[in-house]
């Protein structure tokens, strides 16, 4: 006897154009996930890392680290979005509000705002806004992502197309008021603990910054990754079933390798606060385990957060590749042109740095 309480995820066909989701268990985030997350990305972001630095820049306490507030709203997602995906593709439109900190619970929902079937018929992309709120009902986070995701049936009818029209970047101005209202002028304190005296005033729109690390991909890393976020994506789960789709393994999953690549980014922007936005993104190929990644970033543009600020925003390039001898292999494709085949992430997101400035001693 068959049961119905079999929980097989949805499929393309399921999916109907301002359908919401109300994503199921609720996440508590603790210091002990914040250790986790170091241990598998080798994050040090210095106000993600000391409690005593965080504070003594002007925060209530050690924030827990955006990417690891992001892929635990994202894992959330996964069980009705894109348990049957063919691959996550991109991202935009994607701020972060506020900080989350120790103890604080996310709960997720997400609307579906566009569809779009694949030609072949056996696939097809959806594209969702999802919004994390803490237990205030506050929203820390919201997004839009489109994933590939297979068909049940390929000859299943499925919805009217419509593919959304989203914004090329988060507004400035919101970025900027945002970050004003985030950090005092005690954030520049944060070089006495990095002892990197970089500010904003220090990049240059065009500059390019080599990342000199890179990291091996193991299967325990990413494999203990995902289920810290709780994603349960057959694609990084289920060696089985992908032995036999035409990758041939388990896939890394595509928000590991955002946070490695910008834990790698740290030598050279050693002083950054805060993401406080991701405006697009797109993980160009996949990443598999024994995989060794490297990373380097441009600078786009540049904004002052206000006279008053403390802090201005700079809009960063990353780009991370596989398998490279070095960071200054990493080809920059212009607008229209086509990646290198090594090319597993191109992300354009803004941070947060410190402004130099009367206010800010020993610089």
């Amino acid at each position: 006897m068959s049961s119905s309480k079999t929980r097989t995820g949805n499929y393309f066909e399921d999916f109907r154009l301002g359908q919401r989701f109300v994503h199921a268990t609720p996440r508590t985030l603790t210091d002990a996930d914040q250790s986790l997350y170091i241990a598998l990305t080798g994050s040090r972001a210095c106000l993600h890392s000391a409690d005593p630095v965080a504070r003594a820049a002007g925060q209530r306490g050690r924030p827990l680290d955006d990417l690891l507030v992001f892929n635990t709203a994202f894992g959330k997602t996964v069980p009705d979005l894109s348990l049957n995906a063919v691959a996550n593709l991109g991202y935009a439109e994607m701020r972060f509000n506020q900080p989350v900190f120790n103890g604080e619970t996310l709960s997720v929902q997400s609307d579906v705002i566009g569809l779009k079937e694949n030609s072949n018929r056996r696939s097809g992309v959806v594209y969702v806004r999802s919004t994390a709120r803490n237990q205030h009902g506050q929203t820390v986070l919201s997004w839009v992502r489109w994933v590939m995701v297979h068909k049940r049936d390929a000859t299943a009818a499925c919805g009217e197309t419509v593919i959304p029209t989203l914004q090329a970047q988060v507004d400035t101005a919101a970025l900027a008021a945002l970050a004003a209202e985030r950090f005092d002028h005690r954030a520049a304190l944060v070089t006495q603990s990095t002892g990197v005296t970089d500010l904003w005033e220090d990049y240059a729109v065009g500059e390019r910054i080599d990342h000199p690390a890179a990291m091996a991909i193991n299967h325990s890393d990413h494999s203990l990754a995902t289920r810290l976020y709780q994603n349960t994506a057959k694609a990084h789960f289920d060696a089985h079933g992908m032995a036999r789709s035409p990758m041939g393994q388990r896939l890394v999953y595509g928000g590991h390798i955002i946070s490695v690549c910008k834990a790698l980014a740290y030598d050279g922007t050693e002083n950054a606060l805060a993401i406080l936005a991701i405006h697009g993104g797109s993980h160009v190929s996949p990443t598999f385990a024994g995989d060794t990644i490297c990373c380097a970033t441009t600078v786009l543009d540049t904004f002052d957060a206000g006279s008053g600020a403390s802090v201005g925003g700079v809009r960063l390039r990353m780009v991370g590749a596989k398998n490279l001898e070095s960071a200054s292999q990493i080809v920059f494709p212009a607008v229209g042109q086509k990646h290198a085949p090594e090319t597993v992430l191109d992300l354009d997101f803004t941070i947060a740095l410190p402004k130099r400035g009367a206010a800010t001693p020993n610089l």
